[in-house]
């Protein structure tokens, strides 16, 4: 019996694509459609729930950003299809995507990066500020966040993390 592939949403920064690229990325808090998220979201079809999933994933990667000041800031969120048993339970909240992956995250698993072109960086760096703000409810931080969220993150294959990893790109 074969182990059922999840598509999983990793958070992470342009320099963890290094770390994907060379020995593939450790083992992180990511997200993906739940049980919790189907039953919170239960109108929500397959593409609006991993929507959602999706987008929680580039949020905790501004999170990535504040605690690494130096990386660019660009939101990265590594799509992957990795065995169901490779993938935990997360928090177990009504309406949570949030899972643990279980091991390394191989390159041969990525089904897609998607990155903040160049344009969102200073929205995305302004919104890395004040994102745990924005978490504790201030309004005026979750607007800054608003901001980034506007940017739709754009998506590239496997094959072009090179290109994708070149400086100045």
């Amino acid at each position: 019996m074969t182990d059922e592939l999840v598509r999983v949403y990793v958070p992470a920064t342009v320099p963890m694509l290094t770390l994907l690229r060379d020995q593939g990325m450790p083992a992180a808090s990511a997200h993906a459609v739940t049980p919790h998220l189907r039953e919170w979201y239960a109108e929500g079809d397959e593409e609006e729930l991993e929507y959602v999933a999706f987008t929680r994933a580039a949020q905790d990667a501004l999170q990535l950003l504040r605690a690494d000041r130096a990386a660019p800031r660009r939101r990265v969120v590594v799509s992957v299809d990795l065995p169901a048993s490779a993938v935990g339970r997360g928090d177990g909240e009504l309406g949570s995507s949030l899972v643990e992956v279980v091991g390394a995250v191989p390159l041969a698993a990525v089904a897609a990066v998607h990155v903040d072109g160049t344009d969102a960086a200073e929205d995305v760096a302004a919104a890395a500020d004040v994102v745990t703000e924005a978490l504790a409810g201030d309004p005026d931080a979750q607007f800054t966040v608003d901001s980034a969220e506007d940017h739709e993150l754009e998506w590239y294959d496997v094959t072009e993390l090179d290109l994708l990893l070149r400086p100045g790109s």
